[in-house]
């Protein structure tokens, strides 16, 4: 792995952690009853992680160019491959760190709540006393939060399969994009455009379908309807929906690449 694969698995990583982590901060708005504030803070980190994402179009873009112009691209799918991987690990390890997450949420969102600053926010998480709340934040997952039967908890299969087919979606949408002007280079320009339609599509399914669920079993948490417990393992299934759609794009992306190569060359 080259240092240019390394910088794009480590963005690529940094965006689907941030997208999973997220999810704590749902968990901490039903402690604290905070929902307002918690939903600011998932939409920061949310905004945060899909605006990286553009980030990645620049530098995956220039690798194909460096592959077209030596006349190479026999290993180039294979870091592509790489690249789907590193997202699946992130999103992994977001997971088990949704305890952690949700801890220092619950923090962020009391600190907001006295200071009403996201830049004071922002620069108490710079200062010692941050970054001793930080380690001191850490937490295991416990296993009563773990699903332990095939039954999803406080959320439909359908919403799950949603998600899984939508996040392989966003995974795939810029890559497949790209590596479609791999396979037919005077399209290039057009099969990376076609990226915006493929990541829009999947993003109004996203807020359609999937969070406005997510809300709904926010909202019965904090009214007491579902136990905070019941709603922890709703975030949990999300997750783990999350890290099959990544495993799913493996299997997308090339005829992802193929289909958007053949719409490119028809519009």
């Amino acid at each position: 792995m080259d240092q240019q694969l390394l910088i794009i698995c480590l963005l690529t990583g940094a965006i689907n952690l941030i997208g999973t982590m997220a999810y704590a901060a749902r968990i901490a708005g039903v402690r604290t009853k905070r929902i307002a504030i918690s939903f600011a803070l998932f939409n920061i980190l949310v905004l945060v992680s899909r605006t990286s994402n553009g980030f990645l179009g620049p530098l995956i873009a220039k690798r194909i160019e460096n592959h077209l112009s030596h006349g190479g691209g026999e290993g180039l799918s294979r870091d592509f491959r790489i690249i789907i991987a590193s997202a699946t690990i992130a999103v992994l390890i977001g997971i088990v760190l949704i305890p952690t997450s949700q801890r220092l949420f619950t923090r962020a969102i009391s600190h907001f709540q006295r200071s009403r600053s996201t830049m004071k926010l922002l620069a108490q998480t710079l200062t010692p006393t941050g970054a001793h709340a930080v380690a001191g934040s850490f937490a295991v997952p416990r296993i009563a939060n773990v699903p332990h039967r095939p039954q999803p908890t406080g959320v439909s299969w359908t919403i799950l399969v949603a998600n899984v087919i939508v996040q392989a979606l966003l995974t795939v949408g810029v890559l497949a994009s790209l590596y479609a002007g791999f396979l037919e280079p005077s399209l290039r320009v057009t099969a990376s455009q076609l990226s915006a339609i493929i990541n829009g599509v999947a993003t109004i399914l996203l807020f359609a379908l999937i969070d406005p669920q997510l809300s709904v079993m926010t909202d019965d948490a904090v009214e007491g309807t579902i136990s905070e417990a019941e709603f922890r393992r709703t975030v949990v299934w999300i997750s783990l929906s999350r890290l099959l759609g990544t495993c799913l794009a493996q299997a997308l992306f090339l005829p992802a690449a193929v289909c958007v190569a053949w719409i490119a060359g028809r519009i």
